[in-house]
């Protein structure tokens, strides 16, 4: 069974008595793919995001306003990411190495939406996420001439941390 005839083909006409035989099983065929292809889809996606897209008559026609809605999403997604990392200050409450691990996490997500950030910049703002009791770090982290990466930034952390 050709599933994917939907999305390879684009619909052919409608059957009329001048159709061939061959066009009227293409074209049956289609419709049976396009129909399996909109309820397997249906069926593989949540409903929150079943309900934003509004239905559409071919496989294709419905990706279409999938993807457009996820474009959506992926910028909205963007701006909240940016605004949990930039908020972001560590409070003590957990280990600096897991506030560390969430702002190296939210960075990967970023990663997800084409919002990229460098690692030395990710490295620096964290440093800047640290509260005053990190003041001699930071000196310490700012009077070297070489930037670090995440995993010196976590070492380091955590031995100050136990010491």
């Amino acid at each position: 069974m050709d599933l994917d005839l939907a999305i390879r083909i684009d619909k052919p006409t409608r059957i009329t008595s001048a159709n061939t035989g061959e066009q009227k099983a293409l074209y049956e065929k289609w419709e049976r793919s396009n129909c399996m292809s909109i309820m397997i889809i249906m069926s593989t996606i949540s409903t929150a995001i079943r309900g934003a897209i509004p239905e559409k008559e071919s496989t294709m026609d419905y990706l279409k306003a999938e993807e457009e809605h996820l474009v959506g999403s992926t910028k909205t997604l963007a701006s909240t990411l940016m605004i949990k990392i930039i908020t972001m200050k560590y409070d003590g409450r957990s280990g600096v190495r897991e506030h560390i691990m969430k702002m190296r996490d939210m960075a990967n997500q970023l990663k997800g939406t084409n919002m990229e950030t460098s690692e030395g910049f990710l490295v620096h703002f964290i440093m800047t996420s640290l509260p005053a009791q990190f003041g001699p770090f930071k000196i310490n982290y700012n009077t070297q001439k070489g930037k670090w990466k995440m995993s010196e930034l976590i070492a380091t952390c955590s031995r100050r941390r136990k010491a």
